[in-house]
């Protein structure tokens, strides 16, 4: 069953766990509502740090899970803007510890994280315009900013996965580690960043996350007309279903 866990290590660090094994964690509107909420709580809460990361050794998140329903409101929009902090200022650090696959709505996910730990097997990629589907989570917004323009417009269009290698080369994660040791480097960090003066990180982190969610806001109104186009055109229909169907798409 699919589902959102949330547990503490020790006073001051929560660790969410994306659940959706058999999908590679792929999240469901109901994990995205949410995942959407618990940002709203965690805010509030006395937690100083955040640790995210995927059930099993399979996949950190491969964005959403589209076996279920497709059709697209402006309200699970601003959901799924919620869900990956696209436009919204987040007062605590997030660190993401990518167990396996991170593709689609899952880089846009880490996106949103401020230190990311990669196991070696981790694979990243935005398939997005493979299957006609605009990126519209952040990732058009985000990753020229993270990682600079030739690299994300490399992952952006090509919609080719690269290695946990490659990832760090361009910037994309900080580390990469044996998968065995993911967590502990995660955990360790976010030990370290509780143990420092709480309103001294917070001042820091809300300054960034401020800038990040000022410059996304200012593009929404565009992301989701360009969303809607490409949704509205003959070609994704074609892309999702050669997705369902695991064949090659054939766009006329």
């Amino acid at each position: 069953m699919a589902e959102l866990r949330v547990e503490d290590h020790g006073k001051h660090i929560a660790v969410i766990t994306l659940a959706n094994e058999a999908r590679r964690n792929a999240m469901t509107r109901t994990m995205m509502a949410e995942l959407a909420d618990l940002w709203d709580d965690l805010a509030l809460s006395d937690h100083r740090c955040v640790v995210i990361t995927g059930a099993g050794d399979k996949g950190f998140c491969a964005g959403a899970d589209v076996s279920g329903d497709l059709t697209a409101t402006p309200e699970l929009a601003k959901t799924v803007n919620r869900s990956l902090l696209k436009t919204q200022i987040f007062p605590k650090p997030i660190i993401a510890a990518v167990n396996g696959d991170c593709v689609a709505g899952g880089v846009e996910l880490m996106l949103a994280s401020d230190i990311r730990i990669a196991a070696t097997h981790a694979r990243f990629g935005l398939p997005e315009v493979r299957l006609s589907i605009y990126p519209f989570g952040g990732a058009t917004v985000k990753l020229v900013h993270q990682i600079g323009y030739v690299h994300a417009m490399k992952l952006l269009l090509s919609a080719q996965l690269i290695d946990a290698e490659e990832a760090a080369r361009i910037d994309l994660v900080n580390e990469v580690v044996p998968r065995d040791e993911l967590m502990d480097w995660a955990l360790n960090m976010a030990e370290t960043i509780a143990a420092n003066s709480p309103s001294a990180v917070q001042a820091v982190k809300r300054k960034i996350s401020s800038e990040i969610a000022e410059h996304a806001l200012t593009q929404e109104e565009l992301d989701q007309e360009l969303g809607d186009i490409v949704r509205d055109s003959p070609h994704f229909k074609e892309g999702v279903a050669a997705f369902l169907d695991k064949r090659t798409p054939n766009y006329k």
